[in-house]
Order: C-alpha cells, then structure tokens, then sequence
C-alpha cells in the first residue's frame, strides 16, 4: 500500500501536539487526519477507516481508553492498528491500555524521527512467507487470514499483537523463541517498547488461552507447549 493510501488517525487535547505531529507525519506522505477528544475520534474513526489510530489517554469527555474499546468494538475496524502517544509512563496505564485492545504504547515527548520509525513499524504487516494461514493445535485452531482464534470450539477475539504472537509462537510448537526474535517478529526491529512488553501479552494470553500453553525460558523467552 501506497503510503498516500494510508491514513493515520492522530488523536490529542493539546494542539501543539496534534500540529506537531501531524506536520511530520504529513511531510512523510502519510494522509492525516486529527481529532481533539475520544468521542470525536472515534465518530471519525467509524467515517474515514484509517490504518492507524494514535491516541493520547488523558482527554475530555471521553479519555482514550474508552475510545480504543469503542474502535475495536467496530466490526470494520478490526484491522486497525492503536497505538497510545502519552505523557503517562506508569505501569497502569500501560496495562490497561493493552486491556483495552492497543497494539503498542509510545510514550511522549518522542524525537520525530523516532516517531516516524515506530509508525512505520506499526504499520508493516506481520511476515507471512513461512506461517501457514490456519493452524490446529490440539483444540486451538488459529486463522491468519481472518485474525480468527477458536478454543474448544469457542471463537475468542484477541488483539492484534496478542494474535501475532499467539501465531508465532503457535507456529513452531516447542521452539524456544528469544526475546529479541519476538520483538523483531512481532513488533518490528524499528520499534522501541517497554522490556515489560512481551511479559505483559504473555500474560494475556495465559488468562485467554491456558496458563500451560505457554513455558518461560528464564533469560531467553518464550516457547509454546501443545
């Protein structure tokens, strides 16, 4: 896809923020499209169907959190990618915006360079050359093709990175996969998260999934077990 085809959802209260990020997001071919608070966001989101959707958290009248719910509850909008741009660093926050069904967490202020890498990151698709589009495992079928995971029969809705690195992993049943392979993976090489970040989508997954699916290689990463 044509970078001109892509269109960004940019969501802030403050204005310097939306001009500023707005302005390199623009210069690098991107179409975006601005909004002030959660409820018009997420009106615009419905309208435009943008690739992306960068939310600030703390906002009037509806915060970000809610937004982000409220965009993946859209059954045309389950493809987009949310990512939260904020001040807000705690533990909490990050947590429940992954909860809510974020893809990742960009904490600002952010150098635009930095910015425009993570975007990029964020909207390259999940390698697909050597992962088969469906996979059974036991009573666990994963479709890549419709972003599909059912359970004993069960469809269960994951969030993106949740399903990429349930796919992942699943891909390979019993295969250590390093901390840095799944990042690279999953979040993209560009990209710079949180050392908490696998940790706490793992964790997602074993309330969702089954604790036992998945076994912690102390000090390398992860590994499914069927």
């Amino acid at each position: 896809m044509n970078k001109r085809d892509i269109k960004i959802l940019l969501v802030d209260d403050e204005p310097d923020i939306l001009e500023i990020v707005s302005y390199n997001l623009s210069s690098e071919g991107y179409q975006v499209i601005t909004a002030e608070n959660g409820i018009e966001a997420v009106k615009k989101a419905k309208k435009e169907l943008p690739q992306l959707v960068i939310l600030d958290v703390m906002m009037p009248e509806m915060d970000g959190i809610e937004a982000c719910e409220l965009i993946r509850k859209d059954p045309n909008l389950k493809d987009v990618v949310i990512t939260f741009l904020t001040a807000r660093g705690e533990d909490y926050s990050q947590l429940a915006g992954f909860d809510a069904g974020a893809d990742d967490y960009i904490t600002k202020p952010i150098k635009p360079k930095v910015l425009i890498s993570k975007v990029k990151a964020l909207l390259r698709r999940f390698k697909e050359e050597d992962v088969k589009d469906t996979v059974k495992i036991g009573n666990l079928v994963i479709n890549r093709d419709e972003y599909k995971i059912v359970l004993k029969g069960k469809e269960i809705i994951l969030p993106r990175k949740e399903f990429e690195l349930l796919s992942l992993l699943a891909s390979k049943p019993g295969k250590v996969f390093k901390r840095d392979e799944i990042l690279d993976k999953v979040w993209g090489n560009e990209v710079v998260v949180g050392g908490r970040t696998i940790d706490v989508h793992i964790r997602k997954l074993r309330e969702k999934i089954g604790d036992d699916c998945f076994k912690t290689i102390k000090g390398v990463g992860y590994k499914f077990v069927d």
